[in-house]
């Protein structure tokens, strides 16, 4: 299963292999806030909250969490 995970904050791609393989970009929103999308591929849920647990445990704010269909 594929997510795209938001964060509040940047965070570059030296960060991926620690937050499970994933490709990270970063931007601006539409608040002019600087913002992480992280698109990882997960094998189960528990590898997803692994995921968040690290973001977490990184003091950082999730914005939003969306399952990309692969399919």
């Amino acid at each position: 299963m594929m997510y795209h995970i938001v964060i509040k904050g940047r965070l570059d791609q030296s960060w991926s292999e620690w937050l499970g393989g994933a490709n990270i970009t970063s931007g601006i929103d539409e608040n002019r806030e600087m913002i992480t999308t992280l698109t990882v591929k997960v094998a189960d849920q528990p590898a997803l909250f692994g995921i968040l647990d690290r973001i977490r445990d990184m003091n950082l704010l999730p914005i939003s969490i969306e399952s990309i269909d692969t399919v």
